[in-house]
């Protein structure tokens, strides 16, 4: 039991990040504090604590601090921890990395792109948006205005007449040099006044560039002017929810209904309303809205760039706002909604908000009952929360690939998905394949530290069933259910049959079953990601050359070789005498060439 009256008196009175640590080290909690001495000891010395932290204190076998300089830094330290450790208590938005955004290159004539992931120090980057959709808006009104290319750099490079984009109107054609490079920076540089929402000011320069078109009789250039002009405003007037004053805002609702809290996330850039993205934080059940509010805006701002207004319709504490300053380096104004426009914006956020949790309940609503069913038919205690699926793809025995797909509270967890290169087995033997599968997946569960699942799939008969039922007896995992999926006569959908231990017949469900549907469903998912393992695999096994495996032989003598004799069946069918004659080949390396090869 942890002793707080001497924990207490050996913190700090210094900012900083403390840790509740539970039994084997597990991490409960992650929290920041102005004072570790006073926030810590309010865990142990108050008697009001919510039924949550009661909970979570009698779980405390320990408290690990790190002391900061500053609020600031604590608040980021404990957003990295947060993200990084996941603690069962606090709350937890998903560290989602992948906000699309807008790319312009670094190419001589840039193309402007749709962007996830890792940026390129020498592109320009805007965003991020809420949803692709307002990507993909932003770069036709960017093609429509401004005609940029947006075609990868394999195909401009190698272009010898301009494409259908340019007969169309979007583009100017500057891989056959239908514009200059002057013209075209030009244009790219008003797309990114555009991209940072400096609408009128793009307007006023193509208005002074039509004008002095016109004074100098240039009238097809000041008619092309006129219909960029034309074609911006027409698409920012299609804006009903846009400022007048061309401004960057974010609108952050938290709405809590029927037990499901849901923070959506709105953004306006330039004075156009782009969109929205709903977030459901986990672990969240019992904490109010303004709490969820408060952890999105630590979590998300420490990640992403932040305008420098953001509307919520929670309260947020004066010092909470201080810290997030000192971390953005930038004042960050955190208000409610104060006139008609933004009030507008966050009564849509609000709705949208509700309109999610109404689809999510929706959505847990039939997978309960999916899950329910399959534990029915199965004869399980209780519905499978957690399933893992297994199926092994190959061609012939070569390149075997296992793969291994979680599905969650009926939805398939992506990151969690696992694939086996098979080895060190004879190639086509499917039950060696399973059984090394298993056995790597659950050697880890087996020592304590994987995640358990409650059911285990195999896709296969009873062959591979009972190949995963003898490791999991070795791993002493035998009571975790395992079930075969055989396919139907003819392989058609919904005539599959269910191998299921115990059971003299195999298991028929009806096709209209909900728990059929969800076993199709892990199934399909677990083939489809084995199969294109596989298929990399295969293709990168085919793609290499014998030659790379005979010591001596690098890439100059491989090209030597291959343009001697025309290729690899040409080396192949060389004698040692005509290897001698490649240059570089002495009589030694062709012997051992030639006995290698056959």
């Amino acid at each position: 039991m942890l002793d707080s009256k001497a924990l207490i008196r050996s913190l700090p009175d210094e900012p900083g990040v403390y840790r509740m640590l539970g039994g084997e080290g597990a991490v409960l909690y992650v929290g920041k504090a102005k004072n570790l001495k006073k926030r810590v000891s309010s865990y142990f010395q108050k008697t009001h604590l919510s039924p949550r932290i009661q909970l979570m204190v009698q779980q405390v076998e320990r408290v690990e601090i790190t002391a900061t300089r500053s609020e600031a830094e604590a608040l980021l330290l404990e957003s990295n921890l947060i993200k990084s450790l996941a603690p069962k208590f606090n709350i937890l938005f998903r560290d989602d990395k992948t906000y699309p955004y807008i790319e312009l290159s670094a190419d001589a004539f840039p193309r402007v792109a749709f962007h996830r992931g890792a940026f390129d120090k020498k592109a320009r980057y805007f965003g991020p948006f809420p949803n692709a959709q307002a990507v993909r808006e932003s770069i036709q009104l960017l093609q429509k205005v401004f005609l940029l290319r947006t075609c990868e750099n394999s195909v401009f490079q190698n272009r010898s007449r301009p494409c259908l984009l340019h007969q169309i109107h979007r583009c100017t054609a500057p891989c056959v040099g239908l514009v200059s490079a002057e013209e075209y920076a030009a244009d790219v540089q008003l797309a990114e006044l555009v991209l940072k929402g400096r609408h009128g000011e793009v307007a006023d320069r193509l208005t002074e560039a039509m004008n002095q078109a016109s004074a100098r009789l240039q009238f097809e250039r000041a008619a092309a002017l006129r219909d960029q002009i034309r074609s911006l405003q027409q698409v920012l007037h299609r804006q009903v929810m846009s400022s007048t004053r061309e401004e960057d805002v974010d609108i952050v609702a938290a709405v809590s209904e029927a037990g499901v809290l849901c923070v959506n996330h709105a953004m306006v850039r330039g004075g156009r309303h782009l969109g929205d993205k709903a977030h459901f934080p986990q672990n969240a059940r019992d904490y109010a809205p303004a709490d969820a509010l408060e952890a999105f805006l630590e979590q998300h701002y420490t990640q992403h760039p932040a305008p420098l207004r953001i509307l919520v319709n929670q309260p947020v504490a004066e010092e909470f706002r201080g810290e997030l300053a000192a971390v953005l380096g930038k004042r960050v104004a955190i208000t409610a909604p104060r006139h008609e426009t933004e009030k507008a914006w966050m009564a849509l956020a609000e709705k949208n908000a509700r309109h999610a949790i109404a689809a999510e309940l929706q959505v847990k609503s039939t997978v309960d009952k999916k899950l329910s069913a399959l534990g029915r038919a199965l004869g399980l205690a209780e519905a499978p929360r957690r399933i893992e699926c297994f199926d092994i793809s190959h061609t012939r025995g070569e390149a075997a690939v296992a793969s291994c797909v979680v599905c969650a509270d009926g939805r398939m967890k992506k990151g969690e998905y696992r694939r086996y290169n098979i080895a060190g087995i004879t190639p086509g033997d499917d039950y060696a394949a399973m059984r090394q599968a298993l056995a790597r997946r659950y050697e880890k569960v087996a020592a304590g530290e994987g995640v358990r699942p409650d059911l285990v799939l195999i896709d296969g008969g009873k062959g591979q069933l009972d190949a995963a039922r003898d490791i999991l007896a070795e791993l002493s995992l035998e009571d975790i259910p395992a079930v075969g999926i055989a396919k139907g006569e003819e392989r058609k959908a919904g005539l599959e049959a269910l191998i299921v231990p115990g059971l003299e017949e195999p298991l028929h469900l009806r096709p209209d079953d909900p728990a059929l549907h969800l076993i199709q469903e892990v199934r399909d998912e677990a083939h489809r990601f084995a199969l294109t393992g596989h298929r990399a695999a295969r293709a990168k096994a085919r793609g290499k050359s014998r030659l790379e495996d005979i010591p001596g032989i690098g890439p100059a003598r491989r090209k030597r070789l291959l343009a001697q004799f025309g290729g690899l069946q040409g080396v192949l069918a060389a004698t040692v005498e005509d290897l001698c004659r490649v240059a570089g080949i002495s009589r030694k390396l062709a012997e051992d060439i030639y006995n290698r090869l056959h």
